[in-house]
Parts: structure tokens; C-alpha cells; sequence
């Protein structure tokens, strides 16, 4: 009888999974505004931003365009980056809310 139920619980608790985070794409958003803003395009109603970067609406235009990468990508930022020190969470709402940039 206690293996029934040991292996019983072992099943349910297998069905059990962490729960999911959900990027928020408005907090992405106001961090975008904090740190990107200075280089990048980060809405429609900006209007300039520097000529070597490219717009949020732009990087989310571009064929093979991964959410997820793009929040790696941002917890080690290219040189010409300024160091952040986002949080994986930061860089999946940021991620998030470039993705939300893509033109139909």
C-alpha cells in the first residue's frame, strides 16, 4: 500500500510544473525609456534617436526574430552597449516589448 501511494504521489507531482513567467511588455517599456532611449528608437512618438543603431521597430522586423534570444542577448550586451545589469526579468520585458514594435 505505501508503494501505491508513493508512486501515486510521484505521478502527480510530476504533472506539477513551475509556474510560467508571462514578460511584461509594459514595465519592458518603461525600462526601455530608462536605458535605451539615449541610442535606440524605442517608440512612434520618438523622434530621433542615433543613426548607427537601429529602431526597436526595425529589430523586430528583422526575418528570424527570436524574443527569447534578444533577452539573452541583452544580459550581455555588445561593447557599445552601456552595462545595464538587467535582470533576466528585465530582459524578457524589454524583449517582450520590442517584439510588440513589429509593424503588420
Amino acid at each position: 500500500m505505501r508503494a501505491l501511494t508513493l508512486g501515486l504521489s510521484c505521478l502527480l507531482l510530476a504533472g506539477v510544473h513551475a509556474p510560467s513567467f508571462a514578460a511584461d511588455a509594459v514595465n519592458g517599456e518603461t525600462l526601455a525609456k530608462r536605458w535605451c532611449v539615449g541610442c535606440h528608437v524605442v517608440s512612434e512618438d520618438q523622434r530621433k534617436g542615433t543613426d548607427l543603431v537601429p529602431s526597436f521597430a526595425s529589430v523586430a522586423a528583422q526575418p528570424g526574430f527570436d524574443e527569447d534570444k534578444l533577452a539573452t542577448f541583452l544580459l550581455e550586451p555588445h561593447p557599445k552597449m552601456s552595462s545595464m545589469a538587467l535582470s533576466r526579468i528585465e530582459a524578457k520585458n524589454i524583449a517582450a516589448y520590442i517584439a510588440e514594435q513589429k509593424r503588420p
